[in-house]
């Protein structure tokens, strides 16, 4: 047994098992908790419903008795423009506080945790290895791509659409088609967004098994995922095998090869820290920059990609086939552990069967890695940018500031044709603590595409991206503006210089200068109530996660 119960507590608890049917014989079985994120709001997780039965069948016929408990499961989409999704960064720890909460009160044997989207794998995994009992994972695979007129969509189309449509590009109608035809399925969206990013940490951490990470939803591969992973949690509880006898350093580090060699979303640089810290492992911003230098862009597909998909992407071989190129070529270390073997041993399994869609690393997309994390005078601790999603003709771009202190204001200046060609959109105050919560600057990048202004206009932002996220938008910088870093200095009209391959972000300001300017300045200070002012008081800076969760104590 994992857990030590006394007698009477055993039987205290026993006594409410039967209140619900559960006989004493079972009773004595381990209990393996289902913790299940399934609802009705979030179409990455509502496919869940679909194998609990199968799982359960799987774990009782291994000697277990399996039992499900719900806990949050968000859908960043859902809530995306509006003052909500300033909870969306902080889920991720109240997730994790969730799984540590159901696992420690009930005494779980082990668990298999589901999860799909963007905040609630990476809260699920932060709080398994807090908990650090025998735990697999499963991912609710992805959704199909959409399809109109012969064009694929997704749902970030949706935003570039409607601001086409605001510009009188497009009918009020065609607009409502891309609505209509952008999601066609439940699963994660089918772009390199978190949700998949995240999906894929899972695997590459070896929780999930081999292939849930590039598999769609709903097929008969997926059922069968389900009822491996429910087949494995019962061989890690007979054979007590926990997290913390597979999780170190090189499991994080080829996390993020992985992003690298996929232009994985830049909300990683936020999550993967965070989540080793709970094993005392140290991934920093740096090291994302040190990989990417190492690891070059073997794969693309949407936002990196005009038109593949993550379709594209598991016909090619999926995540295994990028592992697998990764080590012939000695890009990730193939000895790192997991539940369902070695790195080795998932790339002995795969197959590339498509070099277009997942090429060699002998003939890269981009000879560095997806992400890069920028230094100078803006961000005097870094700042991010998912540059395999911005055109190579904007990587060096210099351009005035024009400064907002909220999303919604440069929205709309942006939509009333108020920002221009050559402009550097400063967005503030939308940091971890500023807005609080760091929610997505999605919106205001969309529009800058559906206005065919990708390569023409830059953003920097304390605010952070989707995965979906298209064009030259920087993000995390910190210090954050509420936090007085430089971002809350600068002043409209202020030059302001990008190079990504130099990894530099500086502005045309004196450090005199900004002493004087930050002499006079206040914080803006947004509103918040109850979760939301918990987390801006405790919670880190981008640099460092963005979590409640940092000190490992």
């Amino acid at each position: 047994m994992i857990r030590q119960w006394n007698e009477e507590s055993l039987d205290h608890r026993n006594a409410l098992l039967y209140a619900m049917g559960i006989s004493e014989e079972d009773a004595k079985r381990p209990i393996i908790g289902l913790v299940n994120s399934w609802n009705e709001m979030n179409p990455g997780h509502f496919p869940f419903k679909d194998v609990i039965a199968e799982m359960k069948e799987e774990i009782y016929a291994a000697g277990g008795l399996a039992l499900e408990l719900p806990i949050t499961g968000i859908c960043d989409g859902i809530c995306s423009n509006t003052p909500g999704d300033r909870y969306t960064l902080p889920a991720r720890d109240m997730v994790s506080s969730e799984v540590e909460t159901v696992a420690e009160l009930n005494g779980l044997e082990g668990m298999v945790i589901m999860a799909t989207c963007d905040k609630v794998v990476p809260g699920m995994v932060m709080g398994a290895l807090r908990v650090n009992i025998p735990t697999v994972m499963f991912t609710g695979g992805y959704m199909a791509a959409g399809r109109l007129n012969g064009r694929m969509l997704t749902l970030t189309h949706t935003k570039q659409a409607y601001a086409a449509y605001v510009a009188g590009d497009i009918s009020r109608e065609e607009y409502k088609d891309v609505v209509r035809n952008a999601c066609p399925t439940p699963g994660a969206c089918p772009f390199m967004g978190t949700a998949n990013t995240m999906c894929a940490m899972a695997e590459i951490l070896g929780f999930a098994p081999h292939g849930n990470a590039s598999c769609r939803s709903q097929t008969p591969r997926w059922h069968e995922l389900a009822r491996q992973a429910a087949r494995q949690v019962m061989y890690a509880w007979e054979h007590e095998i926990r997290p913390s006898d597979f999780i170190a350093q090189n499991s994080f580090e080829n996390v993020v090869r992985y992003m690298m060699a996929t232009g994985g979303s830049t909300n990683s640089v936020l999550h993967i820290p965070a989540l080793a810290r709970q094993v005392g492992c140290d991934i920093t911003p740096e090291t994302f920059d040190e990989i990417s230098r190492q690891v070059p862009v073997i794969s693309t597909i949407y936002p990196n990609h005009p038109t593949y998909t993550m379709e594209e992407f598991e016909a090619a071989g999926g995540l295994g086939a990028v592992v697998k190129e990764l080590a012939a070529a000695g890009k990730i270390d193939t000895n790192a552990k997991g539940m369902f073997g070695t790195i080795g041993d998932k790339a002995a399994l795969a197959e590339n069967r498509n070099p277009d869609v997942i090429h060699p690393v002998s003939d890269p997309i981009h000879e560095q890695g997806g992400l890069a994390v920028l230094h100078g005078n803006i961000g005097t601790d870094s700042a991010i940018v998912k540059f395999s999603a911005v055109d190579p003709a904007a990587w060096v771009f210099s351009g005035p500031a024009k400064c907002y202190d909220s999303q919604d204001d440069a929205w709309h200046a942006i939509l009333k044709d108020e920002i221009v060609a050559g402009d550097v959109v400063v967005i503030r105050y939308e940091g971890p603590k500023g807005s609080p919560g760091m929610p997505h600057m999605e919106t205001f990048m969309a529009a800058v595409l559906g206005k065919g202004l990708g390569t023409k206009i830059a953003l920097v932002s304390d605010g952070r991206f989707s995965g979906a996220t298209g064009g030259l938008a920087i993000g995390h910088v910190s210090p954050e503006a509420y936090e007085g870093g430089n971002l809350a200095l600068i002043q409209n009209g202020d030059m302001v210089h990008i190079d990504i391959e130099k990894r530099t972000l500086t502005v045309d300001v004196s450090d005199d200068e900004f002493a004087r300017r930050k002499a006079g300045w206040k914080p803006v200070v947004k509103p918040a109530a109850g979760w939301l002012a918990l987390y801006r008081r405790v919670c880190t800076s981008a640099h460092r996660g963005a979590t409640v969760y940092w000190d490992k104590d």
